[in-house]
């Protein structure tokens, strides 16, 4: 049984764990701004110096699905104190390392240790939240990981210009060590903080666990749309700044920044998630979530100047996180009682999408272009919003709400 807690101090948790997901989407992000100078610092290409987010992607995506039952077994904030404090150390390595192969090794480990970070802290609010309030509050619950992002990017750069590429990676280790420690004084202060994951489940083997996921219709859909989603949007999405250079003859540096209005999107539907939920529903807001996103590369498309893309960037942030709250609401209730495994096989899956997406879409515009890779997006994004929305409706028939 969850433990009974006040308001504030549910509050309080969950602004914690924002602040936890804020290091890790800024740790992920950092190093995007700082290849040239990584790359010149230490003598390798362009390419060769990307390996630094390579390696922190691939470690976050292999790690995700070892976490989940270790949260599920000892408890999901705890796990995240812990991978969060630990994060701090590869952030460190980076900063100090002399080698290149020694700060892709640090970048590895620091994606190896912030994968816990946000598919536990979603986990553990939805061992606290009912369902019917559970949408909007990991809605403001990544509130944080947008701000991650968008600093990651930004901030990212403005460090490197006035303090190169180290003074970045420092301030990651500042943010991991400040987020920590205020998990860990929270941890010390509520130390039944995790009783609520059943206590039985806990010797359910792992693999017994995947399995029983795998093998119910529903969790299948949610897993196959989001690894869906993952490919399309994001495969599409990582174009976008090499698409303007090469339409418009705009520098990547500007093209890059211009996207920052998908983090400005994104925030405008969190902030109102609350009323859009208790409007919309689940099933629209995924239907109107794809329709933003058909809407956002329908513009890039169509606009006559590279300042479409703020526009288009903007239904991109509402549109996507309309479609994946929903979808990450209905993980959290795939396996109530693995429910750690079961966002971490959620993580995974959109993750993987992700990674498959980038290919695909790269093989897309050698043979055929730009313009009909955004526009398969326009058109398959809608569709999946559509068939997921129809799927929730048929099971909202099958399944009284009370259940859920």
């Amino acid at each position: 049984m969850t433990p009974e807690v006040s308001e504030s101090t549910l509050v309080r948790q969950i602004v914690w764990l924002s602040f936890a997901a804020f290091a890790s989407a800024f740790s992920a992000r950092v190093s995007d701004p700082l290849l040239p100078q990584l790359a010149t610092s230490f003598a390798v290409t362009t390419g060769q110096a990307a390996q630094a987010v390579s390696a922190f992607a691939l470690a976050y995506g292999v790690l995700q699905l070892f976490y989940g039952p270790l949260g599920d077994r000892y408890g999901k904030y705890r796990v995240v104190v812990v991978t969060t404090l630990a994060s701090a150390i590869g952030a460190l390595g980076s900063a100090v390392a002399l080698e290149f192969d020694w700060l892709v090794a640090c970048r590895f480990l620091t994606g190896a240790t912030a994968a816990a970070i946000i598919p536990l802290s979603m986990a553990w609010i939805a061992d606290r939240v009912p369902y019917h309030r559970r949408q909007h509050v990991l809605a403001y619950f990544l509130t944080g990981q947008i701000f991650g992002v968008v600093a990651g990017q930004m901030l990212g750069g403005i460090l490197a210009d006035l303090t190169g590429w180290r003074g970045a990676f420092w301030s990651v280790l500042g943010f991991y060590l400040a987020v920590g420690i205020l998990l860990l004084l929270e941890l010390r202060r509520a130390p039944a903080i995790d009783t609520a994951h059943d206590a039985g489940s806990q010797q359910i083997p792992y693999l017994a666990r995947v399995a029983g996921i795998l093998k119910t219709p529903w969790s299948l859909v949610v897993l196959s749309c989001a690894f869906t989603e993952g490919a399309i949007l994001f495969g599409a999405l990582a174009f976008i700044p090499s698409y303007l250079h090469h339409r418009f003859g705009i520098s990547l540096a500007l093209a890059g920044s211009s996207f920052a209005m998908f983090g400005i999107g994104g925030l405008s539907y969190t902030s109102s998630a609350k009323y859009f939920v208790r409007k919309l529903g689940e099933q629209k807001l995924a239907a109107a979530g794809g329709g933003f996103l058909g809407l956002a590369f329908l513009t890039l498309i169509a606009g006559g100047h590279w300042l479409w893309v703020i526009p288009a960037a903007w239904f991109a942030g509402v549109g996507y996180y309309s479609m994946h709250n929903t979808l990450q609401i209905n993980a959290t209730q795939m396996a109530p009682l693995s429910r750690g495994t079961a966002v971490s096989l959620f993580a995974c899956s959109f993750f993987l999408g992700q990674s498959t997406g980038v290919w695909l879409v790269s093989i897309i515009i050698d043979r055929l272009g730009f313009v009909t890779a955004f526009a398969l997006a326009a058109v398959l994004l809608p569709a999946i919003g559509g068939f997921f929305a129809q799927r929730l409706g048929s099971r909202a028939k099958l399944l009284p709400r009370a259940g859920r």
